[in-house]
């Protein structure tokens, strides 16, 4: 640009443009552009370009515009792609957004989330945000405006195209997209034509313990091993934590976990120590002395967050919390096998609480006063009466539950104990009852003495000469297993789930030929009479 000419000058902040005339000849090179000097006229050729033939080469056809992700170089040159994007396709704030960690009024997040699920936005303009690690499946278009020399880095950008989606969800956000069968790559900066480098890997000190990488920050150490083996081991402390303890990090740091991760990458990038240097200096060719205090600054950015202990200490914690140590070195021996005694003395002792639980309330609960009724073979215990004995037996002074008397049973009585304990049922206090008081010989979970008798009175059906179908079979068996939970049935139950499901009580009825009160009633004997 020739001297004399009026340009705009940016403030890199504030975005505050002010008129300029040039004293001198401006020379600039592509390295330069979008860094200390933004050509508007050039993101406008490549995105006019790009719209131009949208339609008529890249998706023919089409008129929606495919989810589009635009690499930018910086959060400057992103906004003003963004800018750029809205005024040549014509449309508003929503259509394109710009996505960074320094998105500001609404969370990177959110937009992530809308731009992956709502039909807007259809385009999102982004640095490294959404370049690793986040599925956009249905991104039909990749623009690159900026350079990459990782070779890693680079597949993984791309990677965010080749996300395989289904055609139903695909139409969901892009209704004129019938199915994803390529994506697009618009190469504007070479970034396909440029070699690559094979990226090292950040743990570089894999000996050294967390604490002591975390001290060496603290103390400002200059050690570019030790700075990018935190980076890659808070990176992934980042992913394994929950949202609670990623809020944690951040109201103790003032920051985000991956904003943290980003600054000590920073600290030992060569670019950024140029950049901040440029920007901290204002020349294009900083010094080696000007290039030691940006890259000291970086560094004292970097490690401000870890001069706060508690800080450390929260990492070290959510680390500990997140691994296990495997220790296939020791050999273990077995010092005692057997009850404890104080265990064994433990479970006599809710059993005969248990016992006089029963004694003093079988006058006074419905279900005890049934039980000891004899017979009752034409009264049911009800399910309000089961919950109601147990209810009264989780109260003072007792503080009993099904799960801690069959624990106990088991401990004093295992060759008598059948099961695995007590299946959640509330039904299982029955077989604990009968049990205590001689009905039964063995405790069993309810469910399965249901079981047993059901077949047992099928087999004897059978013999009698009466063959289920197997419609009738499967209303047998639901009835069977309403009763195992609830230790009763009526007709009004069948126009509850799962019967309901099946037709209620008028199906039930027509499959047993208009006999299912009696089929119930006899049912219900056969299952849960003594």
């Amino acid at each position: 640009v020739e001297a004399g000419f009026y340009i705009d000058k940016r403030d890199r902040l504030t975005r505050q443009v002010r008129w300029e005339s040039l004293d001198e000849p401006l020379t600039y090179e592509g390295k330069d552009l979008d860094r200390s000097v933004v050509s508007p006229d050039q993101i406008r050729t490549v995105i006019k370009t790009f719209k131009e033939r949208l339609f008529s080469e890249i998706f023919p056809g089409r008129k929606t515009v495919p989810k589009t992700l635009v690499f930018a170089k910086d959060d400057s040159h992103a906004e003003d792609i963004v800018n750029i994007i809205r005024e040549e396709f014509g449309e508003g704030d929503e259509f394109c957004k710009k996505i960074t960690y320094r998105t500001m009024g609404e969370k990177p997040e959110d937009l992530i989330a809308r731009f992956r699920n709502s039909y807007y936005p259809r385009i999102a303009v982004t640095v490294d945000m959404i370049s690793t690690g986040t599925d956009i499946k249905p991104l039909e278009c990749l623009i690159f405006m900026r350079d990459v020399k990782s070779r890693v880095y680079f597949e993984q950008m791309k990677g965010r195209g080749t996300r395989v989606i289904s055609p139903t969800d695909l139409m969901s956000v892009t209704p004129d997209a019938r199915e994803k069968t390529q994506f697009v790559i618009i190469d504007a900066v070479g970034v396909c034509e440029t070699d690559k480098t094979d990226s090292m890997p950040l743990e570089r000190m894999r000996n050294v313990p967390l604490e002591k990488l975390l001290t060496g920050m603290a103390l400002r150490k200059k050690d570019k091993n030790m700075i990018t083996s935190l980076a890659g081991r808070l990176a992934k402390i980042d992913l394994q934590m929950n949202e609670k303890e990623k809020q944690e990090i951040e109201r103790i740091a003032g920051k985000k976990m991956n904003q943290i991760v980003n600054e000590l990458l920073d600290a030992v990038d060569p670019d950024k120590t140029i950049e901040t240097a440029q920007k901290m200096f204002n020349t294009n060719e900083p010094t080696k002395e000007q290039l030691n205090k940006a890259s000291e600054e970086l560094l004292n950015k970097a490690s401000k967050p870890f001069d706060n202990p508690k800080l450390r200490s929260k990492i070290i914690e959510i680390k500990k919390k997140n691994e296990q140590i495997i220790d296939n070195i020791s050999k273990d021996e077995i010092l005692f096998a057997g009850f404890d005694d104080l265990a064994a003395e433990k479970a006599r002792k809710i059993v005969n609480d248990f016992k006089n639980f029963i004694e003093e309330n079988k006058d006074e609960l419905t279900a005890l006063q049934i039980i000891y009724s004899n017979p009752y073979s034409t009264r049911f215990l009800t399910y309000d009466a089961i919950k109601e004995l147990a209810e009264a037996i989780e109260k003072p002074p007792y503080y009993l539950t099904t799960d801690k008397i069959w624990a106990a049973y088991e401990k004093l009585e295992k060759s008598k104990v059948r099961g695995a304990g007590p299946h959640k049922l509330l039904t299982d206090i029955v077989s604990l009852l009968k049990f205590e008081l001689g009905e039964s010989e063995v405790l069993e979970p309810f469910a399965y003495t249901v079981d047993r008798k059901f077949e047992e009175w099928i087999s004897k059906k059978k013999k009698q000469g009466i063959i289920f179908t197997e419609e009738q079979l499967e209303w047998l068996k639901m009835i069977k297993d309403h009763i195992a939970a609830s230790m009763s049935i009526t007709k009004e139950d069948l126009e509850q789930t799962p019967f309901h499901n099946k037709g209620g009580l008028i199906k039930a009825n027509k499959v047993f030929n208009g006999k299912i009160d009696n089929l119930i009633q006899e049912l219900q004997e056969a299952l849960v009479s003594k």
